[in-house]
């Protein structure tokens, strides 16, 4: 990796983490700066437009990190039960260590989508294609196309409110709780 690149790199690690845990309003570019040690130029040379450009980005990297670690879990297992509930388990046990990331786009979705058109898309499209992994291992287990949609919307619900609820009370248990409801919910139509 290039220097050039692996700069870009640390400012987009950063500011996914700060959006994460801050939002976007309790994020500033001064201390994106601070935390990544990358210099006010650079910054502006890669994110010319600025902070709403890095949430962007931000996000874009966030939704991959995400998916990809989605798919991995539920390529482990075939019975999508047990693959949904692996994937559940796994954020509960993050609840239980003392750095807690936040949530991977809630907080930056709830504060922008009516005042940023463009970060409310990158939000919707992170948010689709979490749903859409969800889709792809059900409609592998045999659910149809519609049931498949509805309960990718569904799981993706529970699992964003599990985690605000987790983090509200420092503990993995609202999503444990989740897992062990999955089976009531995936019942073919």
């Amino acid at each position: 990796m290039t220097h050039k690149n692996k700069t870009k790199d640390i400012l987009i690690e950063v500011a996914s983490q700060l959006f994460r845990i801050r939002g976007y309003d309790g994020v500033g570019l001064n201390d994106i700066i601070e935390e990544s040690g990358i210099p006010k130029g650079s910054l502006y040379h890669y994110f010319p437009k600025g902070k709403e450009e890095l949430a962007i980005v931000a996000i874009n990297h966030t939704k991959e990190a995400v998916t990809s670690e989605i798919q991995k879990i539920l390529a482990r297992f075939e019975d999508p039960i047990k693959a949904l509930q692996a994937h559940i388990l796994q954020l509960s046990e993050h609840f239980g260590e003392l750095d807690i990331s936040g949530l991977p786009i809630g907080t930056i979705a709830a504060e922008k989508y009516s005042t940023s058109e463009p970060i409310r898309i990158a939000c919707q499209s992170a948010f689709e294609d979490w749903q859409s992994t969800y889709v792809n291992k059900l409609l592998e287990s045999g659910y149809s196309e519609q049931q498949s949609k509805d309960l990718s919307i569904v799981i993706n619900a529970m699992v964003e409110g599990g985690i605000l609820l987790s983090l509200t009370t420092k503990n993995g248990k609202p999503l444990q709780v989740i897992a062990e409801q999955i089976p009531l919910l995936l019942i073919k139509k």
